[in-house]
């Protein structure tokens, strides 16, 4: 993902430090301990397990399945130390049955969630598909997201990132690029044939895949990847389906 950036307003002369609201566990509101480094981060920045049926380890990406959660940071190699270094049994105070396959299965969590994302964005009439059509929605300064398959040619994305970049300069807005699904996965969620390039238009349903895809470019390329861009605000803590349910234990 490729964003440009604003800076923070700064503080007026004279105005007072609000203190960050805190939980129960004395954690900022909005902020969770990480059970491997034991670091406080935002939300967005973790990824929460639970212990379901069996006392197996279950991963909890809307953030809403019962029990107490331990939270680990977003990415694969943190994921892959807490299995190898128990931290979920540390964390829990007992013994869990956690997959060794752990990551990956986070990983395939993820993109599953970020190809709904876009399956929803698709449905709500946000989603533009085919170079020209892409070109003409970011011309006329509609284009919320740009999306790339990751397998697309270079030249394309190249014109196209071009564009959405001056279009956004000229409007004072951040442009959001991503190229985290591949050309059969776009094509698979929006439902049409070789999705190569595709831009989705401003609406909730936006925000959603932002945030998601978001989550899936941080779990792969680590945080740092994601770090130094303009954050995507959205709802990015909320349910894709309306009941939580635990579903089958990694295996």
């Amino acid at each position: 993902m490729r964003q440009t950036t604003s800076k923070d307003a700064l503080p007026s002369a004279g105005s007072s430090t609000v203190r960050p609201r805190r939980d129960r566990r004395g954690s900022a509101a909005g902020e969770r301990l990480c059970a491997l480094t034991r670091r406080e981060r935002p939300l967005r920045e973790l990824i929460r397990f639970v212990a379901g049926p069996g006392d197996s380890i279950y991963i909890d990406l809307n953030r809403k399945l019962p029990g107490r959660g331990v939270w680990i940071t977003a990415d694969r190699s943190s994921i892959e130390a807490a299995v190898k270094s128990h931290a979920f049994a540390r964390s829990l105070k007992r013994k869990v049955n956690v997959s060794p396959g752990l990551a990956e299965e986070t990983h395939n969590g993820l993109r599953r969630r970020v190809c709904e994302s876009l399956s929803l964005a698709n449905k709500a009439g946000l989603v533009v598909t085919g170079f020209d059509k892409v070109s003409d929605v970011i011309e006329r300064g509609q284009a919320f997201v740009l999306l790339h398959g990751t397998d697309a040619a270079s030249g394309g994305r190249q014109k196209l990132d071009s564009k959405v970049r001056a279009v956004a300069r000229s409007c004072g807005r951040s442009a959001v690029v991503f190229d985290c699904l591949t050309i059969d996965e776009l094509s698979l969620a929006i439902g049409g044939p070789n999705v190569v390039h595709a831009a989705i238009k401003a609406g909730g349903a936006a925000e959603r895949f932002a945030v998601d895809a978001e989550r899936l470019i941080r779990f792969g390329r680590g945080l740092e990847a994601v770090q130094e861009t303009a954050s995507i605000e959205g709802p990015d803590d909320g349910p894709l389906t309306d009941e939580p349910s635990f579903g089958e234990a990694p295996s």
